[in-house]
């Protein structure tokens, strides 16, 4: 289902740039092979029968986390970037945000743009653990397409979340070595998608929602796709950008080294221990400790259980709940998603309901 686009406003355009189709060689195409064996080819559905359950990054066309994070990720699950604008990102924010890759996000973003996301920082999400993705440069990773073409969009799908997806695209005579503004999009989305079905299992980089669509045609030369993925059951919104030219490709990534099999290591794990601190007739209060058992940083967790038949969450403090039924997922309060490993902190309840939670370990993921 296409949806009406909002309104992002309207700015004159820069000057123009062409970029010469170039042609690619054999090395590029196995890297391309390579890469496309990561994302498995799935069923291409643009319908509102089924919940998007997301909570991710673009991976066609890719984002700057997602090939950045393959750029760099060696076989011992360390983060080394071999691509210019990827080294320059770890040199401004570190490594946590490629293993996190996942988590370019605005926990109050409420699906806002110009006016909320501030100029030069739209690849971030104006998020501070991202700043390094903002840098204007023409060497990120790059994905080449043909302008007016259909082709296939692919959205991790980390978490579970139901929500809408507005894809935007730069102005005509964009150019990449300039920070980039909300003056340099174009006004609209060129494409909405409504709750677009999940595949897979969330939790996995294979894990995705899906849709075709149609490219802007007219367009040639560099250009940024600049998503954003505005959740429907709370405020958390993510925002990305997506380096491509429109120079006659067909989905060709250049630009990384190689993608090596990002499926493993997973990017960090967490795990989550819930403790009855206080119970009365008709209810009980408990505390869960999230721990970062990885070896790597994470910015962020995620803890989602059933509540026994009868029983509902009245308060919860230190997290942020959402509810669908007997479900519960809590996701990071903006203060207390950013572990070490080794580092632990606590979200607490209060439970209304009689029989108590005989449950000691909760669900954990990092998202």
């Amino acid at each position: 289902m296409i949806l009406t686009p909002p309104t992002m406003g309207s700015a004159p355009d820069n000057p123009p740039r062409r970029l010469a189709l170039t042609l690619r060689t054999k090395a590029l195409f196995l890297v391309l092979v390579s890469l496309l064996a990561t994302i498995p080819a799935l069923a291409l559905v643009m319908s509102a029968g089924t919940e998007a359950e997301a909570h991710g990054t673009p991976m066609k066309p890719g984002s700057r986390t997602f090939l950045c994070w393959q750029d760099g990720l060696t076989d011992t699950g360390e983060i080394k970037p071999v691509n210019p604008a990827c080294k320059a990102a770890q040199q401004v924010s570190g490594t946590t945000p490629f293993y996190n890759w996942f988590s370019v996000l605005r926990s109050d973003g409420a699906g806002r743009t110009r006016g909320f996301v501030p100029d030069g920082e739209l690849c971030s999400g104006g998020n501070s653990n991202f700043t390094g993705f903002n840098q204007p440069r023409n060497d990120w990773p790059l994905t080449h397409l043909t302008s007016g073409a259909t082709v296939d969009f692919s959205y991790n799908a980390w978490a579970a979340h139901p929500g809408w997806f507005y894809v935007y695209i730069t102005k005509d005579g964009f150019d990449p070595t300039q920070a980039l503004t909300w003056d340099d999009m174009e006004e609209q989305p060129f494409l909405s998608v409504d709750h677009p079905p999940l595949n897979g299992s969330p939790g996995t980089v294979e894990a995705n929602y899906s849709w075709t669509g149609q490219l802007p045609a007219n367009k040639s030369g560099r250009h940024i796709v600049y998503m954003v993925w505005q959740r429907s059951d709370s405020a958390e919104t993510f925002y990305s950008c997506s380096d491509i030219v429109f120079d006659g490709g067909n989905g060709e990534v250049t630009g990384i080294k190689e993608p090596g099999n990002p499926t493993e290591p997973v990017p960090g794990t967490c795990t989550a221990t819930r403790r009855t601190t206080g119970s009365w007739s008709g209810g009980y209060q408990s505390e869960v400790t999230v721990t970062n058992s990885g070896d790597v940083p994470m910015l962020g967790w995620m803890v989602d259980w059933t509540l026994p038949t009868g029983q509902r969450v009245d308060s919860l403090w230190n997290g942020t709940p959402t509810y669908n039924g007997q479900a519960v997922m809590v996701h990071n309060a903006n203060w207390n998603g950013s572990l070490d490993p080794g580092e632990s902190t606590t979200f607490g309840y209060v439970v209304s309901g009689s029989g108590g939670d005989t449950a000691t370990t909760l669900p954990c993921r990092v998202g």
